[in-house]
């Protein structure tokens, strides 16, 4: 990219202050640490895949969506930025924080099916959930609409929210029973519930309670009928928390329809510990409020009376600035090109596979109770079910015992929890089945 570009690009990353404000003070010499990187390794089978990962070899992993292992690749990366930053931290960051920020956010952008400069970059989906919904504009009498379905961090933020501005916060169910649930069932139940005074829905795309998948699309165009006889200050702003399908379904934020996207990306995405990201639509950042102050150029700009604050669109100013983990976020870009080298018509193709072996192998146990869908359209990766006569957690255990590692669903309601990914095959899936069918005779 030439320099205007990387300008450009810097004014969304919300990070660094002018390195024109410092040069006078401080030399730039040659930057340190840049070793060469590995060449691309070669994806063309599951097991090559596999073997970027550290993870122990003697346990399934069922529990990825958690929190990622990290490949060769972004491991790689994570280890250059950290030597140079350790052997002179602030000459390194002011050679590369510019051009690192700029690969994150176009490989984000590749894989988003986006425009990298809708995009603002955060250390979690809760830290992207909590910078977008306690910002949103709202007026005098509109409220925000969320379900009964959503996690803590979506219910709480929205919650502060509507604390600050006295709006009203509304939850309701988008269906009655797991075991019938319908795309027409929720579609109908969103349309019901919208009311006059809607201004912002706030879902989650997969739920890590019970392993459903929202049809997001489908909402998307619901909304858009009542929104067509509406006007702008009026219209339903779709806001949803993607991370658990982010990594595993093949679409883009086209697809989906939403006007905001939050998701960390230190789960499915495979991506450095401690990052994450927010799209916004240009229609719909303009009703988003920083609630952090950014260190980007044109803010740094505005703050010094050199630029019009109408000069610089809102989404710039949406990344916190203050100093980040910085070999962590800019190691970013490896896990995007990571999953677009294998395929991200592959990787959903592999993981919905996987998903209904283990659902399907789990159904057919008398003594197991699964609650997650059977239909690739209302399910991605979390398989989430009952073991009669045991609680979650000591199913958890017996799996763990036999060096499978599941979870519980952290909500009032548990469930045992399995989650197959690019890391598993599919004879561990047979294993962990074995394993859940010998719990029966515990």
């Amino acid at each position: 990219m030439d320099t205007m570009d990387r300008r450009q690009f810097l004014v969304r990353t919300g990070l660094a202050l002018s390195a024109g404000l410092l040069t006078g003070t401080l030399p730039l010499p040659k930057a340190l640490g840049q070793t060469t990187a590995s060449p691309p390794p070669k994806l063309d089978t599951w097991e090559a895949v596999r073997d970027q990962f550290l993870l122990k070899r003697d346990w399934i992993h069922m529990t990825g969506f958690l929190l990622a292992s990290h490949p060769a690749p972004v491991r790689e990366a994570i280890e250059r930025h950290r030597r140079g930053l350790d052997e002179d931290p602030v000459t390194y960051w002011f050679e590369n924080e510019e051009r690192a920020e700029a690969e994150v956010l176009r490989a984000a952008a590749d894989y988003l099916g986006a425009q990298p400069t809708d995009i603002a970059l955060t250390d979690s989906t809760t830290m992207g959930l909590g910078l977008l919904y306690g910002g949103l504009t709202l007026w005098p009498g509109q409220e925000i609409l969320s379900t009964t379905h959503d996690h803590y961090s979506t219910e709480t933020s929205l919650r502060h929210r509507a604390e600050r501005t006295n709006a009203s916060f509304r939850q309701v169910p988008l269906y009655k029973k797991l075991a019938t649930v319908s795309k027409d069932e929720i579609v109908e139940s969103l349309v019901k519930a919208v009311r006059p005074n809607t201004r912002y829905l706030a879902v989650t795309w997969v739920h890590s309670s019970t392993g459903l998948k929202f049809p997001i699309r489908a909402m998307a165009d619901a909304l858009a009928t009542i929104n067509a006889k509406r006007n702008e200050k009026d219209r339903v702003i779709f806001c949803v928390d993607g991370v658990h399908g982010f990594g595993v379904e093949d679409v883009t934020v086209a697809d989906l329809g939403c006007d905001f996207f939050t998701a960390g990306c230190h789960k499915w995405i495979l991506g450095p510990r401690g990052t994450g990201v927010v799209w916004g639509h240009p229609r719909a950042w303009p009703f988003a409020n920083a609630t952090i102050p950014t260190f980007s150029i044109d803010a740094y700009r505005i703050w010094m009376k050199e630029k019009p604050e109408h000069a610089v669109p809102r989404s710039a100013i949406m990344t916190p600035g203050g100093f980040h983990s910085f070999e962590h976020r800019w190691a970013l870009d490896e896990a995007f090109k990571f999953h677009l080298a294998i395929g991200k018509d592959r990787i959903a193709a592999r993981i919905h596979l996987l998903n209904r072996q283990l659902k399907e192998g789990l159904a057919t146990m008398t003594h197991v109770t699964l609650h997650t869908p059977m239909a690739d359209d209302l399910s991605a990766g979390i398989v989430c079910f009952d073991v009669e006569g045991m609680a979650p957690e000591q199913v958890v255990e017996a799996l763990r015992q036999k060096k499978i590692l599941a979870s519980v669903t952290p909500y009032a309601t548990k469930y045992a929890r399995l989650a197959p990914s690019l890391l598993t095959s599919p004879e561990e899936v047979d294993s962990t089945l074995r394993a859940v069918r010998a719990l029966a005779a515990a």
